[in-house]
């Protein structure tokens, strides 16, 4: 309620300026003055607490200015009217309160071009670096999500065992990671004003593996009083806007699971620049309430408790896409020359981002990014953002320049499947054996997860559907080292001496080069060299001795780096 009386007050400044000055101008009149000049404020007040308790205004420069402007043009007139003190139009704009009303318009004006300014201020406050390419992806260590489309179907289907469910509907949900497990939380929230007046607290949250397809959802009982659809005192942003009223809240409040299985709103807020609304990225903090008792602690994003994985929201993160991509040389440049400028794309799952984890465990979000120019289909590289610290890292390396975008990779998939009407869903790109590639959620009209889709980023052609991650993965690098085109792909994997006997030989051709595929006795592995890199291997035959050094996948495929053939080399 500080926050909100706060705020409130600040708007009257201006109010009470000129309320001041119409008194010291108008001795005659100063009792009336006085009389209606505090009526006024008391009728103004309670309207101001109303509006700033439904909407939570930030105290910041620029919505001050604004409220002020409003209140005084609102209530100033009433104050002469009601006292009714002349006006001379032909002479005011020379008065105090004329020059007072000038300065404000200038003011306006001000922080209106300033904020324009304050597009390049907030870029360069981002975190940011550049690589050229993404480390391997790791199936075991980075898992592949299924899409929070298909999560959330499920979960609704599984309201039911909530109790008085009629009351209640799905919250929002949020990928998090819980012990050794990447799971989605999504609270119950209330469905209207009249069941938060029937049930005062809701009953818990829903939890569900975020990498399994087969996987139900559980539903864990526990009591939740402070929540985002709750009203009055009892609501989130409320809670976090009565302690902090000069913070911007970003997006909506998400709920994340300590080591005990307590659920806890997270909910981003962050300082902007002095003179605008814009953020600045070094000053972004978490507000993190307790759902019981409304008690709201708060930390600087990358100091947050450690169950947190999403101390920057997706809203921010978004956002600070568009600053990176579009103002990368200022506001004139991204309407006029465009250099440099990178467009994010809005195929992700949380506002226009995707939540990913690393081999480490820890929670990004992924972007790619599109050229402005009108029906250019390709990427020119993607942005990482860390989750805690909101550090951007934009991969855009020889190999990510040229290759479809994530709009491209859906729709391969929406064409793939037209008479059953399945879509594209979550598509990220991951740096497989050497080569971008796009991997895909398979979803049906009901959101229900279908398939897995592994398309190769700079070939729209090559795609590989299968029932799940570590299948379609295999199938994938499989076709990727029998077709010639991708011999060369096998970053991440150590050279291993190794030599034998040939059982079975094919020799596949293009018109840009030919390639070898062949079998040692004894052996399922597949193994793929270029002739080019050794001219005699097309003459290969069952029988022949070898030894080479190659790069051996678990998939049982494997890249000839070097080899010699008894008898002809």
């Amino acid at each position: 309620m500080i926050g909100i009386l706060t705020t409130t007050i600040l708007s009257f400044i201006l109010y009470f300026l000129l309320a001041i000055i119409a008194y010291m101008k108008n001795p005659m009149r100063r009792k009336l003055i006085m009389k209606n000049a505090i009526g006024l404020f008391i009728f103004g007040a309670i309207i101001m607490i109303v509006f700033v308790y439904i909407f939570l205004p930030t105290i910041t420069l620029p919505n001050l200015l604004i409220l002020n402007t409003i209140v005084a043009i609102l209530l100033v007139p009433l104050i002469y009217a009601g006292a009714r003190v002349p006006v001379n139009a032909k002479t005011s704009f020379r008065s105090w309160t004329g020059g007072i009303a000038v300065v404000v318009a200038l003011a306006i004006i001000g922080v209106f071009l300033y904020s324009i300014v304050a597009l390049g201020e907030t870029y360069d406050s981002i975190s940011k670096s550049e690589e050229e390419e993404a480390r391997p992806l790791n199936e075991e260590n980075t898992p592949i999500s299924v899409a929070p489309e298909s999560a959330r179907n499920k979960v609704q289907k599984a309201m039911s065992v909530v109790p008085n469910t009629q009351f209640y509907d799905l919250g929002k949900l949020q990928a998090q990671r819980v012990g050794e497990e990447i799971v989605y939380i999504a609270p119950v929230e209330f469905t209207s004003f009249w069941r938060y007046i029937r049930g005062n607290e809701t009953e818990g949250y829903f939890s569900i593996p975020a990498t399994n397809v087969n996987a139900q959802p559980e539903f864990i009982e526990s009591k939740m009083r402070y929540t985002n659809s709750s009203y009055f005192h009892h609501n989130v942003q409320r809670a976090v806007y009565g302690k902090h009223p000069n913070y911007i809240q970003s997006g909506e409040a998400q709920i994340e699971i300590d080591d005990e299985g307590k659920p806890w709103y997270i909910q981003t807020i962050y300082k902007p620049l002095f003179f605008s609304n814009r953020p600045d990225m070094n000053q972004i903090k978490v507000a993190v309430v307790d759902p019981v008792t409304g008690n709201v602690d708060t930390y600087d994003a990358s100091e947050a408790p450690e169950f947190i994985e999403g101390s920057v929201s997706s809203e921010l993160a978004a956002l600070e896409n568009e600053y990176f991509g579009k103002y990368v040389h200022g506001w004139l440049n991204s309407i006029f020359g465009k250099k440099d400028v990178k467009i994010p794309n809005e195929s992700g799952t949380e506002s226009s981002v995707t939540p990913i984890f690393s081999e480490e465990g820890e929670m990004y979000y992924f972007t790619d990014m599109a050229s402005p120019k009108e029906n250019i289909d390709s990427a020119l590289g993607y942005t990482l953002i860390h989750a805690r610290t909101g550090a951007l890292t934009y991969y855009n390396g020889q190999k990510n320049n040229g290759i479809m975008d994530s709009k491209g990779a859906k729709q391969i998939v929406n064409k793939e499947f037209p008479e059953k009407n399945w879509t594209g869903s979550m598509p990220v790109l991951y740096n497989v054996d050497g080569h971008p590639t796009w991997i895909v959620n398979v979803l049906d009209p009901n959101g229900l997860f279908k398939q897995y889709a592994y398309i190769k980023a700079s070939d729209s052609d090559f795609a590989v559907f299968g029932d799940t991650a570590k299948q379609t993965l295999n199938a994938y690098r499989l076709q990727l080292a029998q077709d010639p085109s991708t011999v060369e792909g096998s970053g991440g994997v150590e050279l291993t001496e190794k030599s034998g006997v040939i059982n079975r030989v094919l020799v596949t051709s293009t018109e840009a080069r030919q390639s070898v595929q062949f079998l040692l006795q004894g052996e399922t592995t597949i193994y793929t060299v270029n002739t080019s890199k050794a001219p005699l291997a097309i003459f290969l035959r069952e029988g022949d001795k070898v030894e080479m050094q190659a790069r051996i996948r678990d998939n049982e495929t494997a890249t000839v780096e070097e080899m010699q053939i008894e008898g002809i080399n």
